[in-house]
């Protein structure tokens, strides 16, 4: 039990708390070679453009110019469905994407933040188990010295 004990603090002890970041697993999606490369850079490019606000601007005036035709033909089906179909759609998905974007930099501030604290934390318990171990080593001393001779 004792030996279990000590291989568990020293595999404790030597664990240094890893940061993983969104952009640290691009590696993961699309491979590390020179299409998954390509593949990567594509999508953040087209995500990085459909997902700002000003994608949300231009996607509303583009649904827009179809507006005066759903509303001349008074036809409520058609109305609800311009509503759901083009406005809605075209114009929340950038929206939304930027709300992903905005989560995800607050998800990797945090993620940083509590890394660097887990190192703190690892720095010191690690400092606090080298004393207790200089403290058991001088105790042990301090036994063999003080028992009686026999």
């Amino acid at each position: 039990m004792a030996e279990n004990q000590k291989q568990s603090s020293a595999e404790a002890s030597a664990h240094v708390p890893s940061l993983v970041l969104n952009k640290s697993i691009y590696k993961l999606i699309h491979g590390s070679g020179w299409i998954g490369k390509f593949n990567t850079m594509v999508a953040l490019a087209i995500t990085k453009g459909v997902g700002s606000m000003w994608c949300a601007y231009i996607f509303t005036i583009l649904s827009l110019i179809s507006l005066p035709a759903a509303i001349k033909t008074h036809d409520p089906v058609v109305i609800i469905g311009w509503i759901a179909q083009t406005f809605l759609q075209l114009v929340l998905l950038p929206i939304i994407i930027v709300g992903q974007n905005v989560l995800a930099a607050a998800s990797d501030a945090r993620a940083e933040g509590d890394h660097q604290t887990l190192m703190a934390i690892h720095t010191l318990t690690t400092e606090v188990y080298d004393i207790s171990q200089q403290q058991i080593k001088i105790l042990e001393l301090l036994e063999k010295n003080t028992k009686p001779a026999s």
